[in-house]
């Protein structure tokens, strides 16, 4: 019998709630929960504290925020035990970068998210550097208003009845200044192997029932575009309801057998 991975998840919302009640039900062939991580509660979930966590898990899923994943993240690396990470957007800093890689013998695996077409962007980027990649973001106004916008600025993201261009720039700025919404862009980025040559649009549209990513680049190895258009979780709009499950699947392939497909 294949041996199965204890699982610790750090963070109880809309992402790590669905995925720690997942594990907890025995929803991922060979993987369980150990305990969930959340000083504001782990709904009815077994809690646990970090340094619990550290000593009875072998995989910690950081589903709390960038701010999180900054203070646990090299702490779960440190401590020899693997580390998921969610907030991908928190790798704009390259010293938290640095210090995930020398933190200790802990590996760290990043999930896709709510963007698909990764691992074709990770496979041209082989054959030769990109010339140009973008990614356009689009979402319902509220959720991109942000606490560094001015009084009017906001104002004029949340009453905007049309489409309108929040913000455009390198991916490393756009995923910093709105961290709960683009961890895509950092996705992107880190796909291609250069923050540098990725431009991030964000655009907020009232009538966008649907977020969509629109990926287009082109490079060596030919010309994409990628489109993906995601529901928004009804616990947290500025969140993809897919996210959790993409969580799920990167949990499940860690723990089958080397060469299995799921």
């Amino acid at each position: 019998m294949a041996e199965v991975i204890s699982v610790a998840v750090v963070g109880c919302g809309a992402i790590g709630g669905v995925v720690a009640r997942a594990l907890h039900e025995g929803e991922v062939v060979g993987a369980r929960l150990a305990g969930v991580v959340d000083p504001n509660g782990t709904r009815g979930l077994p809690g646990m504290s970090l340094e619990e966590a550290l000593a009875a898990a072998d995989l910690v899923v950081e589903a709390a925020g960038q701010a999180v994943l900054a203070d646990v993240g090299p702490r779960v690396v440190a401590a020899g035990r693997d580390l998921l990470v969610v907030s991908v957007g928190a790798l704009t800093d390259d010293a938290l970068l640095a210090r995930l890689h020398g933190a200790g013998d802990g590996r760290v695996h990043l999930v896709s998210g709510a963007v698909g077409g990764l691992d074709m962007l990770r496979s041209a980027a082989r054959m030769g550097p990109f010339e140009t990649v973008r990614i356009v973001t689009t979402k319902k106004p509220a959720g991109l208003v942000q606490p560094w916008m001015s009084a009017a600025e906001a104002d004029r993201v949340r009453a905007t009845d049309r489409p309108l261009e929040v913000r455009r720039g390198p991916a490393r700025e756009i995923a910093a200044a709105f961290p709960r919404s683009t961890n895509v862009a950092a996705a992107v980025a880190l796909a291609v192997g250069d923050w540098d040559v990725v431009e991030a649009v964000v655009v907020a549209d009232p009538a966008a029932s649907l977020t969509s990513h629109v990926i287009t680049a082109s490079g060596a190895a030919g010309e994409y575009r990628f489109e993906i258009r995601n529901r928004p979780s009804p616990d947290n709009p500025t969140t993809s309801q897919v996210v959790p499950y993409a969580v799920l699947r990167a949990i499940g392939d860690l723990a089958a057998p080397s060469g299995a497909f799921r």
